[in-house]
């Protein structure tokens, strides 16, 4: 990870770097880089690969059928209402 590279993605990023900083980070990325390189090497044959790092079990119920409110009462204390709406401003 040279200077250069590290001046564009800040460029790209918006970020305005000084040299000094620009020294700091090609440095600790240089570092980050080097570890993605020894993980690189490590021998993954035969090993599925995992969505979490420990067994998760779903656990999963059966779907109740609930009384629920009904459109009026939902909207009872809407402060603007269009039909079975609430009505809000416009966002842009």
């Amino acid at each position: 990870m040279d200077q250069k590279t590290i001046q564009k993605v800040a460029t790209l990023a918006r970020l305005e770097l000084g040299g000094v900083e620009i020294d700091a980070v090609t440095q600790k990325l240089s570092s980050v880089l080097a570890h993605f390189e020894s993980i690189a090497k490590v021998n993954t044959e035969g090993v599925l690969p995992m969505v979490t790092p420990i067994e998760v079990l779903a656990r999963y119920r059966d779907d109740q059928i609930l009384n629920s409110l009904t459109p009026e009462q939902g909207l009872a204390n809407a402060p603007s209402k269009q039909g079975f709406l609430f009505k809000v401003p416009p966002v842009i």
